[in-house]
């Protein structure tokens, strides 16, 4: 996307609609805000509406950083524990792995 061709508010309203929709439990939505958004946040000359991108940017930052330690976390902890953790994983499992039972 080219944001240079976009007036000011409309990267504001885009940037407010990416770091909302983010809450629907979607950070990949947040990454791409934080990719889109970065230098147009931190990189250009000011504007009026700079600082309430910069703002969402960071947040989309810190909310992608918080959803990726948790998905890794997540995963450790089942890949590490599936096997022990019997039935229970299984059920919580779209693919059953091979391994000892």
């Amino acid at each position: 996307m080219d944001l240079s061709k976009a007036p000011n508010p409309r990267k504001l309203q885009l940037c407010r609609t990416y770091f909302l929709t983010g809450f629907a439990f979607l950070p990949f939505v947040w990454a791409i805000n934080v990719c889109w958004f970065f230098a147009e946040a931190f990189r250009k000359p000011t504007y009026p509406e700079q600082s309430q991108i910069k703002r969402y940017v960071i947040y989309s930052a810190i909310g992608t950083l918080f959803w990726t330690i948790a998905l890794i976390t997540w995963i450790v902890i089942f890949q590490t524990n599936r096997a022990a953790w019997g039935a229970t994983a299984d059920y919580i499992s779209f693919i059953i792995p091979l391994g000892s039972a």
